[in-house]
C-alpha cells in the first residue's frame, strides 16, 4: 500500500529547502527503484520504520532495518528494494533547495550513505506532517510545505549518525528517554553518579554515551537547561532580585551565574532582563 504526493518543482525557488515529493509505502514487497548516476536532482531521504530492505552501493548489498534511513544528495546513483518475505514500512522525501547542498556538506552529511535515526518517533511525526499537508493543500501554502520540509530536515541533522555506529546509537537511547527528567531537575546539584545509575551505566560510560548522543557534556546540558530557566525567570519574576533568580536554577554563586550567562548570552542577567523586557 502506499501514500504519495508528487509537488510542482519550483523553477525560482525562494526556499532553503522545499519537498519535490513524499510518500509512505507498506505492504509493498515488490518496491524497487534504480536511478542512475545524474537521474535525480534531490536530495532523498529513505526511512524504515519497520520491516527491512537492501540498499546496493559500490558493489556491496547493506541491510536497512526499522529506525534505520538511506540518505542520498542529488545526482547519486541509487538502487535500493524492499525485502519481500519482511516488507519495509517506508517513509521518503525528496527535497531541494538554495545552498542546501553547501549545508549538509558542512555538517558532514555527505561521508555515509546509511544513518540510524536515535529519535525515531520525532522524525516520523515531522513526516506525518509533511505527508497530510501536501495531501491536503498541494501548493497552496508553500511557505508551509518548506516550513514543515524544513521540520525534517531539522530532526535528521540532530538525530542521524552514521550507521556504523548504530551500537552507540541504540545506547544512547537510554540518554534520550533522561533529558526531559535532567531538564525538569536542572535546578537541583547534578550528581553524575545519580543519572547513571538511573541509565544503568557507569559514570564514565554514561557520560561517553551522553556526548555520543548529545554532542556535549550532561553538565553541558544542565547548563543549558539552567539558564534558560533563568532567561525565562528574569522576565516572568521581575521583582525578584539577581541573586535569588541565580540560587533557584542552581548557582548559589551569583558571580558564577553572572559569568555562564555571560558566556552563553553576550551580555549579563541584569542587561538581558533590562533588554527584553516590556
Amino acid at each position: 500500500m502506499q501514500r504519495q504526493s508528487h509537488l510542482l518543482t519550483l523553477p525560482h525557488n525562494p526556499y532553503f529547502c522545499f519537498p519535490e515529493s513524499v510518500g509512505n509505502y507498506w505492504d509493498h514487497p515488490e518496491h524497487y527503484s534504480f536511478r542512475a548516476a545524474g537521474a535525480l536532482n534531490n536530495f532523498n531521504i529513505h526511512y524504515v520504520v519497520s520491516g527491512k530492505g537492501f540498499v546496493e552501493w559500490d558493489g556491496i548489498v547493506h541491510t536497512l532495518e526499522a529506525g534505520e534511513a538511506v540518505l542520498y544528495f542529488p545526482l547519486q546513483r541509487q538502487y535500493y528494494y524492499s525485502s519481500t518475505d519482511d516488507p519495509w514500512d517506508i517513509r521518503w522525501v525528496h527535497f531541494y533547495g538554495n545552498g542546501l547542498q553547501d549545508y549538509m556538506i558542512d555538517r558532514g552529511f555527505h561521508k555515509s550513505l546509511l544513518w540510524t535515526i536515535r529519535n525515531q518517533a520525532a522524525l516520523e511525526l515531522a513526516h506525518e506532517e509533511l505527508l497530510v499537508e501536501s495531501e491536503t493543500h498541494r501548493m497552496l501554502r508553500p511557505a508551509r510545505l518548506s516550513a514543515l520540509t524544513y521540520a525534517i530536515l531539522a530532526v535528521f541533522v540532530e538525530q542521524a549518525i552514521p550507521l556504523s555506529g548504530s551500537k552507540t546509537g541504540t545506547s544512547g537511547n537510554r540518554i534520550l528517554e533522561l533529558l526531559p527528567h535532567m531538564q525538569q531537575e536542572a535546578a537541583e546539584p547534578f550528581i553524575l553518579e545519580q543519572w547513571a545509575a538511573r541509565a544503568g551505566v557507569s559514570p564514565h560510560y554514561f557520560c561517553k554515551l551522553f556526548r555520543s548522543a548529545m554532542e556535549m557534556t550532561p553538565m553541558d546540558f544542565i547548563t543549558r537547561c539552567r539558564l534558560q530557566m533563568a532567561k525565562q525567570w528574569l522576565l516572568e519574576r521581575k521583582e525578584t532580585n539577581i541573586g535569588q533568580i541565580a540560587e533557584d536554577v542552581g548557582y548559589p554563586s551569583v558571580s558564577y551565574f553572572n559569568k555562564r550567562f555571560m558566556e552563553h548570552e553576550g551580555m549579563t542577567p541584569t542587561v538581558y532582563r533590562k533588554l527584553y523586557s516590556v
